[in-house]
């Protein structure tokens, strides 16, 4: 989204593990803005930097890379907004390029294609701390000179060194408009430029830039020539010419490019940097440890087994007190609105408990990415990322897929959050769609309900634990392969190295952290939250109409002897039956006769779409024990327990056979019984097209499972 403002666009650029983010925090503060790029999923961060003397710029942080040669969406978003291409966003009038100090020839590979944009532009050697204790002397002067007189600025991000200095340089670019030394091109080059140049103009009628043709010319990508809406039938043949021509003159185009302008550097740097440690970083000694074969798997599954424990374990106290509050406002407002039942229900049972059903989510979500934070900011992610990359590889999945899927197990909507980690979209989309396959902490009151009740009383408290372990495992048993086949035969993804730059370990810096924390559980809140509350207000709606304002005096005249509560209970349970959710669920049972559900399960089935554990509360009020029943409630076992078929075959029979509990509990591990879920994959993959197809299939194949499990046990038993 473009701003609004008239204030300077200043685009800062770099590498990935530059220290880029941590500079942008320190010079716009909490000035920020975080949303989307139209049509993408790929975050726009933007903030207020302030120049001194009056001058205020707008400075948007982009995603890093490497080279213009886009391989992924974030990549291509970059190029996008450089070049000016997006409608909705204004082109930068100058670049601040963030470069590690301690790699300069690497890192300045970038500033030398963006040189040929044509835009102001500034460099930032970024992590000088680091450089001075490895002994690294860069003339900063003299680097300036040989870039054309750009602005050279020296800073720590991290520490808050040089920060006023990133400032005079950004306001020197504005105002002097001062350019980067080009790379200068071979004759060979510049007329297989002048080949692709006369061709563009004919086809298209348009004055395809320096930067454009050098990707038409070394990018096999078609990024470039799309946007110059250049068709394919067009631009193979002068290409594949131009390219030709280059071999000619002893070049390969494929890798000229790179090679051309690592040259140009050289030159450039040679006598800007000396000295440095000839000796290896300590990093190298400790990699040993934490990369080894043996060693290396067994701490990174300890790390992981902490950080999951950590977000089960941690959030458990704040979600209880988040729980505590909804019950409690509603233990205030529902008294108030006690003369208008239909108010009370929507106010107490739709709104506050909608907001509830996904607030009580918040913190797993603030933890797991305090944690994430940490891992990444201190270098260890990506060493993770290559430790499991040798288990996921068969699978089409890279090693940056084992943390979604970890955190997958406390709560699917920061798994689904962290995929964004991932660069290749389709590995991302692959990962995200096996990700609700983790059995979630909402699917534990279900597994804990009916283990209390049939599974424990029957066959005692070890076979109780089997089961809980076992619910939990078939998720994944079935995640593998669905992957499998996704990246396989449907995305079709190539096997590909798994290629990634191991940065400098460093400590975290706490405030880069916490804003990290506070960005997802904004986002989650705003995005994710308006869609559960719409889905929430639905199904109460479902659950409430119609009803008869006689039911309660119905009941109690029939039955004088009960209690108001008795009577309440009653109501509710009977209002459940004769609602539209109520005669849906008595309408589709027998799509789950074949699963032993009989309609109040179905009921529960249907109604715990917005969360799963709503079918321990829909339960309890179809069962008169009340909507407030938890996993633990003995009245809601004993009422299971005794529930007999009144009609059909199976009469007499219980309801809660252990077929029909084994069922049940399979059914909620492979279904994708949760609107936060459905509406997070639908944002994370751009549109609803995957999280459709995610629905349909998991519940397929949860409905497919549940009716093996109950068939084949009825049988033997």
């Amino acid at each position: 989204m473009s701003s609004s403002s008239h204030s300077p666009v200043v685009a800062l650029v770099g590498n990935p593990n530059t220290g880029k983010s941590t500079l942008f925090n320190a010079l716009t503060g909490l000035r920020q803005r975080v949303g989307n790029y139209p049509g993408v999923t790929v975050a726009r961060k933007s903030g207020q930097c302030d120049c001194g003397e009056g001058l205020k710029v707008e400075l948007i942080d982009l995603p890093g890379l490497y080279s213009l040669s886009a391989a992924s969406p974030d990549e291509q978003i970059v190029i996008d907004v450089l070049a000016g291409n997006l409608a909705q966003e204004r082109r930068p009038e100058a670049i601040v390029v963030v470069a590690d100090a301690t790699n300069l020839l690497r890192n300045l590979f970038i500033a030398s294609q963006l040189a040929e944009l044509r835009l102001p532009m500034a460099i930032v050697l970024n992590q000088a701390d680091i450089a001075e204790k490895q002994g690294l002397k860069i003339d900063t002067e003299l680097l300036s000179q040989r870039l054309g007189g750009i602005p050279v600025v020296m800073t720590s991000a991290w520490k808050g060194e040089g920060i006023a200095q990133v400032r005079k340089a950004i306001a020197s670019i504005l105002k002097q408009k001062i350019l980067m030394t080009q790379v200068v091109w071979p004759s060979e080059l510049k007329e297989a430029f002048g080949k692709i140049a006369e061709k563009v103009q004919v086809d298209t009628r348009k004055t395809p830039t320096a930067s454009t043709l050098q990707r038409l010319l070394f990018d096999t990508s078609p990024n470039a020539s799309e946007r110059l809406d250049w068709p394919m039938s067009q631009r193979e043949g002068v290409i594949r010419e131009a390219r030709d021509h280059v071999r000619r003159a002893g070049y390969n185009p494929l890798a000229a490019e790179p090679l051309i302008h690592y040259a140009h550097l050289r030159k450039i740097l040679d006598g800007v940097v000396s000295g440095g440690l000839v000796r290896a970083l300590r990093s190298a000694a400790v990699d040993r440890i934490l990369l080894h074969r043996i060693a290396g798997p067994v701490i990174f599954t300890s790390i992981m087994l902490g950080l999951f424990a950590s977000v089960f374990w941690l959030a458990k106290f704040p979600m209880e007190w988040i729980q505590l509050a909804v019950d409690a406002l509603k233990g205030v407002v529902a008294p108030a609105l006690v003369q208008y039942p239909m108010l009370q229900s929507l106010v107490a049972d739709g709104v506050i408990a909608g907001v509830g059903a996904f607030l009580v989510f918040l913190p797993q979500i603030l933890i797991l990415f305090f944690f994430i934070g940490i891992l990444e900011d201190s270098g260890y992610m990506a060493r993770a990322a290559f430790i499991m990359d040798r288990l996921f590889s068969w699978c089409g999945l890279n090693g940056k897929s084992f943390v979604p899927l970890l955190s997958g197990f406390a709560c699917a909507i920061p798994g689904l959050l962290s995929t964004r980690t991932i660069e290749d979209p389709k590995a991302r989309l692959a990962t995200a769609f096996a990700v609700p396959f983790m059995s979630c902490s909402a699917r534990f009151p279900v597994y804990a309900l009916m283990c209390a009740a049939f599974i424990g009383p029957l066959y005692g408290p070890g076979w109780e634990s089997v089961v809980m372990v076992g619910m939990h495992l078939i998720g994944l048993l079935f995640a593998v392969p669905t992957a499998f086949v996704l990246t396989r035969f449907v995305l079709r993804i190539r096997p590909q190295p798994f290629v990634l730059e191991l940065p400098r370990y460093q400590l975290p810096k706490p405030r880069d952290v916490l804003w990290r924390m506070w960005q997802n559980a904004a986002e989650f809140v705003s995005k994710a939250g308006t869609v559960i509350f719409a889905i929430t207000i639905i199904i109460w709606a479902l659950c409430y109409f119609p009803r008869s304002p006689e039911l309660a005096e119905k009941i109690r005249s029939e039955n004088p002897t009960l209690s108001a509560n008795e009577v309440q209970l009653r109501a509710q349970a009977a209002g459940i039956e004769q609602s539209w959710m109520g005669r849906f669920g008595k309408t589709v049972q027998p799509i789950f006769d074949p699963c032993g559900f009989d309609w109040k399960i179905t009921v529960g089935v249907l109604a715990s779409f917005p969360a799963r554990e709503v079918i321990v509360s829909t339960l309890g009020i179809t069962y008169s024990i009340g909507q407030d029943a938890e996993a633990d409630s003995q009245d809601l076992r004993q009422a299971m327990q005794q529930a007999k078929w009144m009609e059909g075959p199976r009469v007499g029979k219980p309801i809660f056979s252990l077929a029909a509990v084994l069922a049940l509990m399979v059914f909620f591990a492979l279904c994708s019984q949760c609107g936060p879920t459905i509406a997070t994959l639908a944002q994370e993959s751009g549109g609803w097209k995957w999280a459709a197809a995610s629905f349909f299939y998991m519940t397929f194949l949860a409905w497919v499972m549940a009716v093996i499990v109950y068939q084949v046990v009825v049988r033997l038993s």
